[in-house]
């Protein structure tokens, strides 16, 4: 059986359909919530994060993860709030709270199966990320390589959107270069250049006062000037099926890589399902995009990575985290 403690989030949590033992709502300060649990026995604890006083302090919920098993607390956030980043969420891990959801779903996933470190960990990670990517860096300059994993899995036009995006923001101090080929000519855009890979690091020297280089890297093997390095992946059926064939082995050598679904219409259930297939985790699930548009998508994005560090304070993306989260 189950408890409940609820508060402005009571009308959502009214439709979850569990076993309840009890149930209340109001607001109380942690040490109550813990005073009142901690001899009473319970499978799981739905807590709207809302009936904490001073809920948005980490301390409160350091005094739940001292006096309760947070194991068995599923902490229930108010979605688009300042509790949904990836600075709040770190600080939730790094007190051992492991089981937070935006969603019913998320609630009924969490009562079946807790979280692991390891479920969680992608989230410090991006954290870490925030203000900048912990990469290579060549005279200050970020470089940054995107490469396609299944065929024709869309780096030339992501990289113009992301591009088009960071130009807004940063103006002239992003370039993007592709090797080896010369799709770039269409975008008819100066600071699109096509290069060779004998080329490359003498291109790169030229523009070593861009703050940005984005590197359409090809069919190169060489990606060791990148600080980092997206793997974009097309997961439909054929595009998959056609990658296996070619090399069975390709989702272990992309175990611990960020991993792009791009042109995606994955469910957050697909993107489970795949990562338990793959054995490997999702970094982003990128929809299908119209590149004649600006896209919160792709500012959201931009923020992930760490080049938009002002990203992450726009409302609109703070919900997005559990785009990643996907429960």
């Amino acid at each position: 059986m189950n408890v409940v403690i609820a508060n402005s989030q009571q009308n959502i949590l009214s439709n979850l359909d569990i076993d309840i033992i009890k149930s209340i709502t109001g607001t109380y300060e942690a040490s109550e919530i813990v005073e009142m649990f901690k001899s009473f026995f319970y499978n799981k604890m739905v807590l709207d994060v809302t009936a904490i006083k001073n809920y948005e302090d980490i301390r409160s919920y350091q005094t739940l993860a001292m006096g309760l098993d947070v194991e068995k607390i599923i902490f229930f956030l108010p979605e688009n709030s300042n509790l949904c980043t990836s600075n709040f969420l770190s600080k939730l891990i790094s007190v051992g709270i492991y089981n937070f959801t935006t969603n019913l779903d998320g609630i009924k996933y969490l009562i079946k199966k807790s979280n692991t470190y390891k479920d969680v960990a992608h989230i410090q990670q991006l954290n870490d990320l925030s203000t900048t990517i912990v990469n290579k860096v060549e005279n200050g300059t970020k470089i940054i390589g995107v490469r396609n994993v299944t065929e024709h899995a869309g780096a030339t036009t992501l990289i113009y959107m992301l591009k088009k995006e960071l130009t807004v923001e940063l103006g002239n101090a992003v370039v993007a270069i592709e090797v080896d080929k010369n799709d770039f000519s269409v975008f008819n855009d100066k600071n699109m250049i096509s290069t060779t890979s004998a080329q490359l690091r003498s291109i790169i020297e030229r523009y070593r006062n861009a703050s940005i280089i984005l590197i359409d890297l090809n069919d190169s093997t060489d990606d060791s000037i990148c600080g980092d390095v997206l793997y974009l992946l097309e997961p439909s059926i054929i595009k998959l099926n056609k990658l296996i064939r070619r090399n069975h082995t390709i989702f272990s050598k992309l175990k611990g890589k960020k991993l792009i679904l791009n042109k995606s219409l994955l469910s957050n259930k697909d993107i489970t399902d795949f990562e338990y297939e793959a054995n490997t985790k999702v970094f982003y699930n990128m929809p299908p995009l119209d590149e004649r548009k600006r896209n919160g998508v792709i500012s959201d994005f931009l923020g992930r990575i760490g080049l938009l560090t002002k990203t992450e304070e726009k409302k609109e993306s703070s919900n997005k985290i559990f785009g990643l989260f996907r429960r």
